[in-house]
């Protein structure tokens, strides 16, 4: 399987958006589109919660219609287009949240939730419009100059209104490696202090200024536990907008299994392909969701290491998986 095609098995990583980045400076198209019957309306409030049906089976979009009647005021950026229309998102506080949700017969539902109850395309596109909407709503004043900024581009960019300054900024995306170890027939997984003493997942931390990617794995693993990775490849990507990451996943091999745990986490193990069956079995081992890529690093190594198949194992839920 290629790493696109891995990929699209992420959780928000499935989104057949044209985002149409080259029309978002056009006005005129941009206020057609948002009159158009066509025009779907993602509703954000601030906590980043959207607006679903009840039965949590998919997005509650308003139409132009019914955006003119429950939100006229809020501000609207351009997401993209799709075969069922233009997709807009809107952000309004919660006051309006709950008048929006009573008048058209909605829910919010959180991101976390959405990766698991609402189709691909719709999980991905929530997972877009809060990114997005995250980094307008702490992206409001210069850096060079602290000016107040000024939304352009159908919400994508700001610039400066000080016309001595008028510096850009764009949306910021934080790269984050995540990785699963392997040496002989174990593989590495780490504990945080903060979790339950029998769950365990892969490695992962933040890309620093002027790493490579590969370099990124070999010092975050080093890092958090004194385990030398020589050969690493890339497997897949996940949107992560928690609140505005993309995770790049890796497999890795040691050079020097030696564990010594660093400052970050409470523990860190080798398991075989058995330890991990029998745990998972017994249900004395927990692992990260299907929502997470960590799931589907672990995925690709017991399917490779000793073909075995993770979903049965650990009980995925095949709706879950068809969703996505």
């Amino acid at each position: 399987m290629t790493s696109s095609r891995r990929s699209l098995r992420n959780a928000f990583a499935s989104l057949a958006l044209d985002r149409a980045s080259e029309r978002r400076e056009d006005a005129a198209w941009l206020a057609a589109c948002a009159r158009s019957p066509n025009a779907r309306y993602l509703v954000l409030r601030p906590d980043g919660g959207a607006l679903v049906t009840p039965d949590r089976a998919g997005l509650r979009e308003l139409d132009a219609a019914a955006r003119a009647e429950l939100a006229p005021a809020a501000p609207a950026s351009f997401l993209g287009r799709a075969a069922d229309g233009d997709h807009f998102l809107l952000t309004v506080d919660d006051t309006a949240a709950a008048r929006i949700a009573a008048a058209a017969d909605g829910v919010f539902l959180d991101l976390r939730s959405a990766g698991a109850w609402l189709p691909a395309f719709a999980a991905g596109l929530f997972a877009y419009a809060r990114g997005l909407a995250h980094w307008q709503r702490h992206t409001r004043y210069c850096t060079a100059c602290a000016a107040p900024l000024a939304l352009e581009a159908a919400g994508h960019r700001a610039r400066c209104t000080d016309p001595r300054c008028a510096l850009e900024h764009f949306p910021r995306t934080d790269p984050a490696i995540i990785v699963i170890v392997g040496h002989g027939e174990r593989c590495l997984l780490g504990r945080q202090p903060q979790w339950p003493a029998h769950r365990y997942s892969t490695l992962a931390g933040f890309v620093e200024p002027g790493e490579a990617l590969e370099d990124a794995v070999r010092r975050e693993v080093f890092e958090e536990t004194g385990v030398r990775v020589g050969e690493c490849d890339y497997h897949s990507s996940q949107p992560w907008p928690f609140p505005a990451s993309i995770m790049l996943g890796f497999t890795a091999e040691a050079e020097d299994p030696t564990i010594r745990v660093g400052a970050e986490l409470a523990e860190a193990r080798w398991f075989s392909a058995a330890e991990l069956v029998d745990g998972l079995r017994r249900g004395t081992l927990g692992l990260s969701s299907p929502l997470s890529v960590s799931y589907r690093l672990i995925e690709h190594w017991l399917q490779r290491t000793a073909g075995i198949d993770l979903a049965e194992l650990a009980g995925e839920d095949p709706a879950v998986e068809r969703r996505r």
